[in-house]
């Protein structure tokens, strides 16, 4: 399984698994195409074609949790619970810490490879404003005439 690199298109394609019923083929592909990065570096590895052999019979969970573990390997499943008729996962970095201390990222569907895929996005997304600087850098320019000077005094 390869995904080509594609820009980052977040909010749609969580809008798409808010939408969904149940996960496809075309929308797994979609999420591994668009919104995977680690995956087109790590080839045709054993884990990624452990993935390809999930997608390919269809086994949406397992294949979600294969693709959390590949693409964000900080990241532990923290919790999945079935609670009125809805999965609910969260996703954490410090699962070991009690809840109230954790900051973890949950997300909720009746379907839960679609919970799990929602839960993923929202990570992704979360690490992509992490990564991008909220100020843009941007090398000073030196003055021209600015000339520095030694300003010691040795006597």
């Amino acid at each position: 399984m390869t995904a080509a690199l594609h820009p980052l298109d977040l909010p749609s394609l969580a809008e798409r698994l808010r939408k969904a019923h149940a996960m496809t083929r075309p929308l797994m592909l979609d999420i591994v195409g668009h919104a995977c990065r680690r995956i087109p570096s790590l080839g045709n590895s054993e884990r990624t074609a452990r993935l390809a052999r999930l997608v390919d019979v269809g086994a949406w969970a397992d294949a979600a949790l294969v693709l959390i573990e590949l693409e964000l390997p900080m990241w532990q499943v923290r919790r999945i619970a079935y609670d009125d008729g809805e999965w609910h996962c969260a996703l954490s970095r410090e699962r070991e810490l009690p809840d109230w201390l954790d900051a973890a990222v949950e997300a909720r569907h009746a379907d839960l490879a679609l919970a799990l895929m929602s839960a993923f996005l929202e990570v992704r997304a979360l690490t992509a404003e992490i990564s991008r600087p909220s100020v843009p850098s941007v090398r000073p320019m030196l003055d021209p005439l600015y000339e520095p000077v030694a300003c010691d005094h040795f006597g």
